[in-house]
């Protein structure tokens, strides 16, 4: 039974993506995420309106995937490294390096609902650096979280843009295990 509402956000992993010289594409194993906060994307694309006839004769929107925020607690420092391109050297610090580009990655994750807790791939996205903000203590100790801006693309090798599976799909179970892509079904 399908989700009547949608609530929560758990169990966001990343997975690096790696391009072919022919224009594969490979994901690294899933990585959780510990910690996060919030999702929030709009749709990409523009939508072209072509009028004839006195009236809207012709309609189209492009596709071009989501863009928004990803909120956690805070972003674990292998994120920074594996993503964003953050080296540390021999002894335990961290550098951010201006001449590196980040990497693609599929993100996984998961919402809660009232029936199945659905679980969701972005299959091309690209992250920007998260802000570098805090605050004084007083009388209480408010945390202070990290945001990356993100745009899921649709991926370079199916045009896939995502997926989601719900709790009895043969998938459900090894979802964060691998990133599943699409498989096209057997023509009779």
């Amino acid at each position: 039974m399908a989700n009547k509402i949608k609530y929560g956000l758990k169990n966001v992993h990343y997975a690096v993506i790696t391009e072919g010289e022919n224009g594969s594409v490979t994901y690294d194993t899933p990585v959780k995420i510990p910690g996060a906060v919030s999702m929030s994307l709009s749709a990409r694309g523009d939508r072209t309106e072509f009028y004839a006839d006195d009236q809207l004769y012709y309609t189209e929107s492009a596709n071009d995937g989501y863009e928004g925020d990803l909120e956690f607690a805070l972003i674990p420092d292998d994120f920074k490294k594996d993503v964003l391109g953050y080296k540390e050297d021999a002894n335990g610090v961290l550098f951010e390096d201006s001449n590196v580009t980040p990497k693609n990655f599929a993100v996984l994750f998961e919402f809660s609902g009232d029936k199945n807790a659905v679980r969701h791939i972005l299959y091309n996205v690209n992250a920007s650096r998260p802000n570098l903000e805090s605050s004084s203590t007083t009388n209480t100790k408010e945390p202070v979280t990290e945001t990356i801006s993100i745009v899921a693309s649709p991926a370079p090798d199916t045009g896939m843009v995502k997926a989601k599976v719900e709790q009895g799909s043969a998938k459900y179970e090894n979802w964060y295990q691998q990133v599943y892509t699409y498989v096209a079904p057997v023509e009779e």
